[in-house]
């Protein structure tokens, strides 16, 4: 069994679109795509912050406290 025939066994689908030059391209949910996007879009940004992308809080309830307030920053900008 393929990794794609187990994955659909278990109940996901395709998200990405297809290249472009797709002989056969796999149909795909254009609607949880544009969902999918502004997710990883958020997190890019989040990212942005230092202090997140380095972890230099070695508390977790510190790291959970900046992530909140530069989620906020993000939503509010």
């Amino acid at each position: 069994m393929g990794i794609r025939a187990y994955l659909e066994g278990e109940g996901a689908g395709l998200v990405s679109p297809p290249k472009k030059n797709a002989k056969n391209p796999e149909p795909y949910d254009k609607e949880f795509y544009k969902r999918r996007n502004l997710i990883e879009r958020f997190f890019c940004k989040l990212k942005d912050f230092r202090r997140i992308a380095m972890r230099f809080d070695k508390l977790l309830s510190m790291f959970e406290a900046f992530v909140a307030l530069a989620a906020f920053i993000i939503y509010s900008g």
